[in-house]
């Protein structure tokens, strides 16, 4: 009986391996050498995964492969399977990739995974040209989905990106898991994971830590689940900035769970420019949350207005109602672990809090609340200043 169970084992694997196209980049002339430029290869490579008939899987053996801005274009007629054992480095200009917006882009692609691997865009420099205020580039993402469905993203390791480390525009029915993003705290506007104007999505068990949002949810996102993220350095995890425009569409049904924040500037966030908009944010769920020395553990800032500049009236017309803020515990890095600051024209309603036990300096701390209305129960520490 084992050995038959062998013999039937070796035949699936065999049918399995002989059903799947393979393509090694290596084959189409990219090499490990971390100098020799290979997009051409691995467009090549991704030109024939692409044309298969049958699922496909495209291999990055280990090595360092120099890739300059490159787009992964669909539709392709089956499945792929991007298969990184090594690793995949921006040029060392920062210029090569700076103005490209993306450095690594999926476009009108279904049924794409990308599995292990790092990615490296080498952001170093080009954070210290604006640091410096010299003539630079506007920056690029590292990886990019635009207009696409049922993708993964597992297993992927992300450093120091040019800006956004894993951007999410125009998507449906997307997974990213297991990824580890990195880039120092005094990194400027290095996002971790950004998604816009998609629904579906998913990102679990994750370590991020980045100089801007682990995770920023922006307008048109519906349908998210967030779970065990490890957050910080950062900015925390924000819904926002919404209300850029004045026509735009709303945020719902986001649930970000079991996750735990190490001194980060924000814990759980949403954020809205102060001018008109008739965007929203609702049905929003925070819950069995850890806060380790956060500065503001739970916040709702809707006058987010940088350098006082586009903001005539000092007001948002966002309207944040329905969320949810339950089990979160931990410590808070300043006096005011819960501050709602919402709008005066449109004042957040529907807020509950549940079960919050959040100290400053093993000491009581405090809440402050600017139109904004909703209920408690359970322990509630800070003791809620929500209207009723």
């Amino acid at each position: 009986m084992a050995t038959r169970l062998i013999v039937l084992s070796c035949i699936f694997l065999a049918f399995f391996q002989s059903s799947n196209a393979a393509y090694n980049v290596v084959s189409f002339g990219a090499r490990a050498d971390g100098k020799t430029d290979s997009t051409l290869p691995f467009l090549r490579a991704w030109g024939s995964a692409c044309n298969s008939v049958r699922s496909a899987t495209i291999y990055v053996p280990r090595g360092t492969f120099l890739l300059k801005p490159i787009v992964f274009s669909g539709p392709c007629k089956s499945k792929i399977v991007f298969q990184i054992a090594g690793t995949l480095v921006a040029p060392s200009d920062y210029w090569s990739i700076g103005n490209s917006g993306n450095w690594i882009l999926f476009n009108k692609v279904s049924w794409v995974s990308v599995k292990g691997g790092i990615i490296d865009a080498k952001g170093a420099s080009y954070w210290s040209c604006r640091r410096a205020g010299r003539s630079c580039p506007t920056g690029s993402s590292s990886i990019s989905f635009m207009w696409s469905s049922n993708i993964v993203v597992n297993g992927l390791k992300s450093i120091n990106s040019q800006l956004i480390h894993i951007a999410i525009y125009h998507c449906n029915d997307v997974v990213l898991r297991n990824l580890k993003i990195t880039a120092p705290s005094t990194s400027l506007n290095t996002d971790g994971i950004h998604v816009q104007s998609s629904t579906g999505i998913t990102i679990s068990s994750s370590m991020i830590k980045t100089g801007d949002d682990c995770i920023s949810i922006g307008q048109g996102s519906k349908n998210l689940w967030i779970d065990h993220i490890a957050c910080g350095p950062g900015h925390g995890i924000s819904i926002g900035s919404l209300g850029d425009n004045v026509y735009e569409d709303g945020v719902q049904n986001v649930t970000i769970t079991s996750s735990v924040f190490t001194r980060t500037q924000n814990g759980v966030r949403i954020k809205s420019w102060a001018r008109p908009s008739n965007g929203y944010a609702r049905n929003i769920v925070f819950r069995n949350i850890i806060m380790r020395d956060v500065y503001n553990p739970i916040i709702i800032d809707q006058k987010y207005c940088p350098d006082n500049k586009g903001c005539p009236n000092q007001n948002s017309g966002v309207k944040i109602s329905q969320v949810t803020y339950k089990n979160i515990r931990g410590t808070s890095a300043s006096q005011v672990a819960m501050n709602f600051i919402c709008s005066s024209s449109n004042p957040c309603n529907g807020i509950k809090l549940q079960n919050i036990r959040l100290t400053y300096n093993k000491r009581a701390a405090t809440s402050s609340c600017t139109n904004a209305a909703g209920l408690s129960n359970g322990v509630v520490i800070p003791r809620s200043c929500l209207q009723k």
